[in-house]
């Protein structure tokens, strides 16, 4: 049974826009290649200050993105996110089945 997500990801401040940008692509060909499907499309936040320094870093680019998935299929997604040098932070986290209705979410996951 497939289940919504949502996944925000900061990415460092430090590096050009365009290069961050290409993560939303890395992000949504991941969810696409374990049979994910985004619920619409990735949410770009741009460049946001930090409430404090992370890894010594004022400032990062934010997305956040919804999408349905089977369980345990966007490990290696985590792991290639977990790794990356541009990568400051990250958090997958499951929605429960009432948020995902409230968000329209779950359509998605029965047609899938």
């Amino acid at each position: 049974m497939n289940r919504a997500y949502e996944m925000m990801v900061i990415i460092d401040g430090d590096i050009d826009d365009p290069k961050a940008q290409a993560w939303m692509k890395t992000i949504s060909d991941g969810i696409e290649k374990v049979g994910g499907t985004l619920h619409d499309k990735i949410d770009w936040w741009g460049k946001r200050q930090f409430a404090y320094p992370i890894n010594k870093k004022p400032s990062g680019y934010y997305l956040v993105a919804q999408f349905v998935a089977a369980p345990g299929a966007l490990d290696d997604l985590e792991r290639q996110l977990r790794l990356a040098d541009d990568i400051v932070r990250h958090k997958l986290i499951r929605l429960p089945d009432e948020e995902a209705e409230r968000r329209g979410i779950t359509a998605a996951a029965v047609a899938v």
